[in-house]
C-alpha cells in the first residue's frame, strides 16, 4: 500500500552557496559518508543538491516538515556500485520510519544545475 509521494526540485548552485557559506550547514544536512562522495564527485554541488532533494522529497512522502522531521544528517542518501540510489535511514528517522516495515523507493533527475528527487513510502507487505 502506498503510504506517501513527494518530489523536490533545486537549483545546485543555491546548495553549493550554502555548503561553501554557511558554517555547519553541511555537518547538518549531509552525513560524512555522503559530504566524502559529494567531494569525490566531477560536480560536486549537482552531488550535494541531489542529495538536497532526496532528503526534502523524503520528509514530503512522509507528511514531516524540516523542522518537525528528524535531522537531515540522518537521512542518508547512498548509491549501489550500479548507482543505483537508495535511503538510508539512522537515529531519530530511523525511530520514526525504518522500524514500520516500510519500503522506501527513490529516484534522482539532474539537468542543467537542477537536482530532483522523488521519493515514494509503502508498506513492506
Amino acid at each position: 500500500m502506498l503510504l506517501g509521494i513527494g518530489t523536490d526540485l533545486v537549483e545546485a548552485r543555491r546548495v553549493a552557496r550554502s555548503v561553501r557559506e554557511n558554517a555547519g550547514f553541511r555537518e547538518a544536512v549531509f552525513s560524512a559518508r555522503e559530504t566524502s562522495s559529494c567531494e569525490a564527485s566531477s560536480d560536486p554541488a549537482l552531488a550535494y543538491a541531489v542529495r538536497f532533494a532526496a532528503k526534502e522529497a523524503f520528509l514530503k512522502a512522509a507528511g514531516l516538515g524540516w523542522p518537525a522531521g528528524p535531522p537531515l544528517s540522518q537521512i542518508e542518501v547512498l548509491e549501489d556500485r550500479l548507482g543505483r540510489p537508495s535511503l538510508r535511514l539512522r537515529g531519530r528517522a530511523k525511530r520514526l520510519w525504518g522500524r514500520r516495515g516500510l519500503r522506501l523507493h527513490l529516484s534522482l533527475s539532474r539537468a542543467r544545475g537542477l537536482a530532483g528527487a522523488l521519493v515514494a513510502i509503502e508498506t513492506a507487505g
